[in-house]
């Protein structure tokens, strides 16, 4: 089975919590934190940076390492390095998503999460003191 690594924004703004809806594949309509696939000799780090560059036409500052969470997948196992951040300037586009929106953590467990991102929500509450 193909492993895919790949890593996440979680970036928070006034303790919410920004998350995007996927607008095509298997998942569409689900909600995810952003981010996507580290190429060969590439940083989790400098993955990430590109990642929502190219998806939000954004920059990051990473604040910290959150965690890894694996989930297997039917068709490949996903490896997923999970990072909480902030926008260095106050913009977001949309390039490849649906939808996105600021959540606060207590509407964590209201949102319809991919799989693999629902394994994120029990150390980021506690990041947030949940």
């Amino acid at each position: 089975m193909k492993t895919i690594n790949v890593s996440a924004a979680i970036i928070v703004s006034e303790n919410r919590i920004f998350v995007t809806q996927r607008g095509y594949g298997e998942f569409k309509d689900m909600w995810e934190f952003p981010g996507g696939k580290i190429e060969n000799n590439e940083s989790p780090e400098a993955a990430l940076i590109r990642e929502i560059k190219e998806e939000l036409d954004a920059d990051i500052e990473i604040i910290s390492y959150l965690n890894k969470i694996e989930y297997t997948y039917p068709s490949f196992h996903l490896v997923m390095h999970n990072f909480i951040c902030k926008l260095k300037e106050n913009h977001l586009s949309l390039l490849e998503h649906e939808a996105a929106k600021y959540i606060s953590i207590d509407e964590l467990d209201s949102v319809d999460f991919l799989p693999a991102d629902l394994l994120i929500l029990p150390d980021l509450k506690k990041y947030f003191g949940n």
